[in-house]
């Protein structure tokens, strides 16, 4: 029996595992004694973690790298001459390459370091702001991340321009046949997300970016839940600039990046200055360096970049299609057993292969955030709230949802753990 049967009773009707083995998906998921982290327990319990569209738990290796950064290699990137500054400068740039082969761009150029995907898109709206016009259109979708939709509120406020909406269907996806009509020839920016943060839904980016191609539009990616997870690549999907963070495939917190075509990148102006982004200054005139550094203002989280490799390798290693099977299994194993119980909404599409690997529902007799509370009572990590996507769950009808979202450590006995709690907190509250 695995160490939460012994802490807690087996499931009902479900069969136990015999052993927490790496590489079996049942009981161990595909690598869960690479991450420390797992091995802690949480109220007494082994922890089960179904937090990951969150922030990923981070496997040794990364870890290890992060240290020996600082115990080997410290120092502030550019400009130095020293041995320690040209060792850090090289870790950073290798970074900023290893990341465009893992989405197949050509040029480090193309890659901007910065400090979290947030950033990026600010970034993005930010660095368009000159490139607007009073009357100019952007197309956001009722699906995005308070990230990727805030940045394009404030901009259209501040700019005097139209901020319009491509609706969600009831089914949990985009609502494409609306497109031709919102997509005109003043819309100038396609902002959308690549993997519903809520809803788990896989968009068809590359089909809408050549729509908006056809107008003119530059499309803008949110990939924060997409890579890593799912295969992706930046030619493929044809996006203008895509934003994605290391914390959420494995590496460290405090990274993100802007990925962008030359073109679209050459459109962007600075929204930070100081330090590192600057050709030469005057007292009264600047001139900004060349893309990308004209971007990485201050000094940047080296140590991250140092580390985030390290994540990529482990990805590679057991492929993204075999992590994507993975969270596919996971997915569908835990929609049947939501579904199962009763009295849960599920939201976002049925079919595994339509979504990634998370899924958020509601209970109408138990609110999100105790039941968050009372799950992890029993050990078992997940997310309460609107996971920044107010708007999104005003279209559901809910003020908060509960959600489910995994990673290549989880395994189908996390699954079990999950109904199991859930079936406590209705017994403690009697529903």
């Amino acid at each position: 029996m695995t160490s939460r049967d012994q802490a807690l009773n087996a499931p009902a009707g479900v069969e136990p595992c015999a052993g927490q083995r790496d590489g079996c998906e049942r009981c161990g998921g595909l690598a869960r004694e690479r991450f420390p982290i797992l091995r802690r327990a949480v109220h007494g319990l082994p922890l089960v973690y179904l937090d990951s569209a969150a922030t990923s738990q981070k496997p040794e290796q990364v870890i290890a790298a992060e240290a020996r950064y600082y115990r080997e290699h410290n120092a502030n990137v550019h400009r130095g001459m020293h041995a320690l500054a040209a060792e850090a400068t090289d870790l950073y740039e290798q970074c900023r390459r290893r990341v465009g082969r893992f989405l197949g761009v050509t040029r480090p150029e193309q890659v901007v370091t910065l400090r979290s995907a947030t950033a990026a898109l600010n970034l993005a709206a930010g660095g368009l702001a000159h490139r607007l016009r009073p009357g100019d259109e952007i197309l956001v979708t009722g699906m995005e991340h308070h990230a990727n939709l805030v940045p394009w509120i404030a901009l259209a406020r501040r700019e005097g321009l139209v901020l319009r909406h491509l609706p969600v269907t009831d089914g949990g996806e985009l609502d494409l046949g609306r497109l031709p009509d919102l997509l005109t020839d003043r819309t100038r920016v396609v902002a959308l997300t690549h993997v519903s943060n809520v809803l788990g839904t896989i968009n068809p980016v590359a089909e809408i970016v050549a729509a908006a191609h056809r107008r003119g539009a530059l499309v803008v990616v949110d990939a924060a839940q997409s890579v890593g997870h799912l295969p992706v690549n930046f030619a493929a999907l044809g996006a203008d600039l895509l934003a994605f963070s290391a914390h959420k495939c494995y590496g460290p917190m405090g990274l993100g990046f802007l990925v962008g075509t030359p073109e679209a990148l050459a459109q962007l102006e600075p929204v930070e200055f100081g330090g590192e982004m600057i050709e030469t200054v005057t007292m009264d005139a600047a001139t900004w360096a060349a893309v990308p550094l004209r971007f990485e203002a201050g000094t940047p989280h080296v140590a991250a970049t140092a580390a985030f490799p390290a994540a990529l390798d482990l990805v590679e290693e057991y492929t993204v299609e075999r992590l994507r099977t993975h969270e596919i299994s996971l997915t569908g194993y835990a929609w049947e057993r939501l579904s199962a119980l009763g009295g849960l909404t599920l939201h976002g599409p049925a079919d595994p292969a339509a979504r990634g690997g998370l899924i958020s529902f509601h209970d109408p007799q138990l609110h999100a955030h105790d039941l968050a509370q009372l799950l992890d009572a029993r050990g078992v990590a997940v997310r309460a709230g609107h996971h920044c996507a107010q708007p999104l769950h005003r279209r559901l009808g809910v003020a908060a949802t509960a959600r489910a979202s995994f990673g290549l450590y989880n395994s189908h006995d996390d699954v079990d753990a999950l109904i199991e709690g859930i079936r406590y907190a209705r017994s403690v509250f009697g529903t």
